[in-house]
């Protein structure tokens, strides 16, 4: 009888054993690991480990537990992997996770520092009600800005109820400012909001002829006063509307050299580029929460340096930051072309000392002015006051913060200037009058404008 032939030896990665086959697997990727699962048994093993499709999750996906794009648990690595990619895959996963990532760092700014912020986010749409929004407006939306809303749905429209509607205004996750009657909340819109007012817009300056031929959809609007964020959806770029929109006047609100609508590997649009900007801004401090009245609100004023200046002088301090306000009704005029708002903040952090005394409180008698527009003086105003009122200032109190504007024809620009205090109080001088100093700041028109 004839012996039975030796098996043949194991050849190629069969002939790999535990770690250097794992190896080998992880770095193929998930893709080359399904394919394995199909070759034997011994391979179908080993590309099954969930150990292996932990790595896959959390290298592609940024996924740290198995659980499904709502968030609800699997039982495996491996089959998180399958689900997301049956809701994904049709995007590049690296920029599936990078906008995953976005909206669970965003999410978790407002979670700390404004929940009733995070409360207005709604759930992300579907692939399908992408399609749908594409076919009304009669043209595709860029990558990214699709799947920025396959996360998250924008924020709650408002509606035509006028209380809800006054609760939510302060609530933009974009945020704002106030100066005088002037103010702006800028809300990220849901997707359907988008399409109606896209039509809206349509309807408006189409008879003008200055949006013909245009497939700009409007993404972000302001409740109080007008701001407008229009996305280009043939090239990416993201703009805000001046006060001179309806003949067609938009300023580029991320750099141009930036986005890459159409890159295979990690395509970014304007919008995708604004609203990580805007994280990151809220993430370092640059910009922060202020109570408007009763509500808070995320205020664009920055509050760090160099766009935020700061001065102490006799234990006075003063902070100053400026922001560019292309909406604002004034802006018509040449004179006033590019309009800025500035917020002053001052404070006494520990106590008031002039010539070796300490005084308990200081009050602002007069204010004094310098703008320069380039290197030119174009006002040097002198006043009592600010804004109609002599704030008193004593150690350790909140900062007593206004907000103005100045104008000026073009940009940049910058202002300096004085207060005058009172040691003690007005109604009772403790000692000479003295000058405060507040830094020169800068009024500029910025790469990115919110």
């Amino acid at each position: 009888m004839a012996a039975t032939p030796p098996p043949e030896p194991a050849t190629g990665l069969e002939a790999l054993e535990g770690l250097a086959l794992d190896t080998v697997i992880a770095k193929a990727g998930a893709r080359y690991a399904a394919a394995l699962a199909c070759a034997s048994t011994r391979l179908r093993a080993a590309a099954g480990d969930d150990a292996l499709w932990r790595r896959f999750c959390a290298d592609d996906l940024g996924l740290d537990a198995p659980v499904d794009p709502e968030g609800r648990p699997l039982p495996s690595f491996k089959d998180a992997y399958k689900v997301w990619l049956e809701s994904f895959g049709m995007y590049p996963l690296p920029l599936v996770r990078r906008v995953k990532f976005f909206w669970s760092s965003l999410k978790s700014w407002l979670s700390e520092n404004f929940p009733e912020a995070l409360k207005t986010l709604s759930k992300g749409v579907s692939e399908a009600q992408i399609q749908s929004a594409e076919d009304d407006l009669g043209f595709k939306l860029p990558m990214p800005t699709k799947l920025l809303y396959r996360f998250c749905n924008g924020q709650l429209p408002f509606s035509e109820d006028h209380h809800e509607n006054v609760r939510m205004a302060p609530l933009g996750i974009i945020g704002g400012y106030v100066f005088y009657d002037h103010c702006i909340n800028v809300h990220l819109s849901p997707l359907e909001q988008i399409v109606e007012e896209t039509k809206e817009f349509y309807r408006e300056f189409n008879g003008q002829g200055v949006f013909n031929m245009t497939k700009l959809i409007v993404v972000a609007t302001s409740w109080y006063r007008p701001k407008t964020f229009l996305l280009n959806c043939s090239d990416g770029e993201l703009y805000v509307g001046t006060i001179n929109l309806q003949d067609g006047e938009m300023l580029p609100c991320v750099p141009k050299s930036l986005i890459r609508p159409t890159n295979n590997d990690m395509p970014q649009d304007g919008l995708l580029l604004w609203l990580e900007e805007h994280l990151r801004r809220l993430q370092n401090g640059m910009i922060k929460t202020r109570m408007l009245k009763t509500s808070r609100y995320i205020s664009l004023f920055p509050e760090a340096p160099p766009s935020c200046t700061s001065a102490m002088t006799n234990g006075v301090k003063v902070r100053a930051s400026a922001i560019f306000a292309p909406e604002h009704p004034e802006s018509w005029r040449p004179e006033a072309k590019c309009m800025y708002a500035y917020s002053i903040r001052l404070s006494v952090p520990e106590a008031c000392m002039l010539g070796g005394v300490y005084y308990s409180s200081c009050q602002l008698y007069s204010r004094h002015w310098i703008i320069r527009w380039r290197d030119r003086v174009v006002s040097d105003v002198n006043g009592e006051g600010v804004i109609g009122k002599y704030p008193l200032l004593t150690p350790g109190q909140e900062e007593f913060v206004y907000e103005s504007c100045t104008p000026l024809p073009d940009s940049p620009g910058s202002v300096e200037g004085s207060f005058t205090f009172v040691p003690g109080k007005l109604s009772r001088p403790e000692g000479k009058p003295f000058e405060v100093t507040v830094a020169p700041f800068p009024l500029e028109t910025p790469e990115y404008i919110f």
